[in-house]
């Protein structure tokens, strides 16, 4: 945007800007500039067009030996699906309440609570030794975590429950989510890979916008209190941060496709399990890397996205690629943890 361009919008900036904090940070990152956000927003836009064609055109030479193991399996599911339908006859409504409210609850309260022993006390040694910043939550402060873990009650019960029942009745409006035949693999698997990609946009900018200085000190600062996170604060945030930047993405995708239950619980499941994963603290064998969201709480500026697409994109994990951390950024293979195979450079003496 040149000069005389921005002399042009000031009326209409001044009044947008009288609106209160969040008209403050939409124009701020509408009006980075020509080179700014707005121009990556459209690039971002074609590269996962693209991306999405590609994924349509070339998803059955991809899924095939998948599709093929699935088929072994898929009567077996099939079966456990009718059962479920027979078993809540006139109670559909109860039955989706149990795939998209408890099970995601139990996923995410088991296994947050396999990290919080470690967490609380410490121990094993051989959990603890995968830690990603050493020096903290050895363990981790008590009275700190109980605060937490009430506002992530609160944003369950209180924020995560009436979304899910306005899920419900708008699933139910657009289609029929308890269709007597379960999604064949294929199907399942574009769908979960429409809701990650859906996810990824909608979190990356509503992220990144609540970083913006008229937000941040009002919202989102208060999920950056743990700059060392640990799994169950994935969900420790404002109300309002939970409900458009934690929630809002997630729900999204099943909701556009119209997806089957079984298809939008098993989403809800893997998307807290991401979440869990990536707020964990260690970076342990086989699973997925934690290393890129851990550095967004420890420097706040670099790496808003899930998938880190659009962060490349727009170049806001510019300096993350340059760490230790990015080398680290992988899966690990082997029982050597990274921070003892690719450790930080000695720290300089003043």
């Amino acid at each position: 945007m040149t000069v005389d361009d921005k002399t042009n919008h000031n009326g209409k900036d001044l009044w947008v800007l009288q609106h209160g904090a969040v008209s403050d940070a939409v124009i701020f990152a509408l009006q980075e500039g020509s080179g700014g956000l707005w121009d990556s927003v459209k690039k971002a836009a074609f590269v996962i067009g693209s991306s999405l064609l590609l994924l349509a055109a070339f998803g059955n030479s991809l899924t095939w030996h998948l599709q093929k193991f699935w088929g072994a399996s898929g009567d077996f599911w099939q079966n456990q699906w009718t059962h479920l339908l027979v078993t809540f006859e006139g109670h559909e409504t109860a039955l989706f309440y149990l795939g998209t409210m408890l099970a995601p609850m139990v996923t995410f309260w088991s296994s947050n609570a396999l990290l919080l022993l470690v967490d609380t006390t410490g121990k094993p040694g051989f959990i603890t030794r995968y830690r990603i910043q050493t020096d903290k939550n050895n363990p981790v402060d008590p009275v700190k975590l109980r605060h937490a873990i009430k506002a992530v009650f609160f944003n369950q019960i209180f924020v995560s429950g009436p979304m899910v029942v306005g899920v419900y009745y708008f699933m139910t409006w657009r289609g029929n989510p308890f269709a007597s035949e379960l999604p064949t693999f294929h199907q399942g698997l574009m769908e979960l890979a429409f809701a990650a990609i859906v996810e990824e946009i909608m979190f990356y900018y509503s992220h990144r916008l609540f970083h913006h200085p008229a937000l941040y000190k009002h919202f989102h600062k208060q999920h950056h209190e743990w700059t060392a996170p640990i799994g169950v604060v994935s969900i420790y945030a404002h109300p309002l941060e939970h409900f458009l930047s934690n929630m809002a993405p997630a729900l999204m995708g099943p909701m556009l496709l119209g997806s089957h239950l079984a298809t939008t619980s098993l989403w809800y499941c893997l998307a807290l399990l991401s979440t869990t994963i990536s707020h964990s603290g260690y970076h342990l064998p086989l699973l997925p890397s934690p290393e890129f969201h851990d550095y967004h709480h420890l420097k706040f500026n670099q790496n808003f996205g899930v998938l880190g697409v659009l962060d490349r994109l727009h170049g806001t994990d510019s300096k993350f690629r340059t760490t230790k951390a990015y080398e680290r950024h992988t899966l690990l293979l082997n029982l050597t943890p990274l921070n003892q195979s690719i450790p930080e450079p000695p720290k300089k003496v003043q």
